[in-house]
């Protein structure tokens, strides 16, 4: 499908990246055994519970938060760094909280009028295929944007889209039943990113309850599923474009309010909208 997602994502990834040449390190691995030669394989895990004490900060040594605004993409929060936007809950959740506030920060339209959290694992994890799965509760209303997705590692060197980016679940918030799973690379990017949706078979929206959005990514492969059901398969012939996705990437999570594709609040957007986010876990990447 066509989407309207911008290159800010890639470019201030870049700018971040550039800075820390070590980003690019080994995901950290255990040792498994490849039952096809007998050979130890290094299989790259990764998983929070978000376990911890009401207003805690997510864990450091899993999560690095990002802030800014965003003026590629004409998002109209300022990601901040501290717990007012992203904090455990107590009860086994993280909350990413989009508000409506002015933080004194300067956005690119001028004085922010929102606040939220973006956070990623370039610092801390990263993997070569794999299951990748978020199971959350996700925010509504017109202009909201929750997402969680992945950026190629080498994206300081080649840029978006050559690193390549998997959207594992984006929603805009005047589809509250309707998900989308992407791809973006050289020559299918931006609104021409390739991808799918899945809507809720029983109409309700997702916002309502907790649902696990995942894809399952092996070599030349990426399946998307919601809650176990798969809705989309993509392969190198799928994308019309070179297939960049054979090589390390990081996760990021956030909750944008905003910009090009879901466009801003209305009068009936209540705030402040939350994510709350039950766990997200990788297995058996490399």
């Amino acid at each position: 499908m066509r989407k309207k997602r911008s290159l800010l994502a890639g470019l201030a990834a870049t700018a971040a990246l550039a800075t820390v040449p070590w980003l690019t390190a080994p995901a950290d691995a255990g040792a498994a055994q490849d039952r096809t030669d007998g050979k130890a394989a290094a299989v790259a895990e990764f998983g929070d519970e978000f376990d911890g004490a009401a207003g805690d900060p997510v864990d450091s040594s899993k999560w690095r938060l990002d802030p800014g605004d965003n003026e590629s993409n004409h998002e109209l929060q300022y990601y901040t760094d501290g717990t007012s936007n992203a904090q455990l809950d107590g009860e086994g959740h993280l909350v990413v909280t989009a508000k409506r506030e002015a933080n004194g920060e300067q956005c690119w339209y001028g004085p922010c009028e929102y606040t939220s959290a973006r956070m990623n694992t370039a610092q801390t994890f990263t993997t070569t295929y794999g299951h990748a799965e978020i199971s959350a509760k996700i925010t509504r209303g017109q202009g909201m944007w929750p997402a969680f997705w992945m950026l190629g590692t080498d994206i300081g060197d080649v840029g978006w889209p050559a690193c390549g980016e998997i959207d594992v679940m984006e929603n805009v918030g005047n589809e509250p039943d309707t998900v989308h799973g992407t791809v973006h690379g050289p020559g299918y990017s931006g609104g021409e990113g390739v991808g799918a949706s899945y809507r809720l078979p029983d109409g309700g929206d997702f916002a309502d309850d907790f649902h696990t959005y995942a894809v399952d990514w092996s070599p030349n492969k990426i399946t998307w599923s919601v809650d176990g059901a798969e809705y989309q398969t993509l392969t190198p012939e799928d994308v019309g474009g070179e297939w960049v996705f054979d090589h390390d990437f990081y996760l990021i999570l956030n909750v944008a309010v905003g910009g090009d594709w879901p466009g801003s609040p209305d009068e009936g957007t209540e705030f402040p909208q939350e994510m709350v986010v039950d766990h997200v876990r990788v297995t058996g990447g490399e």
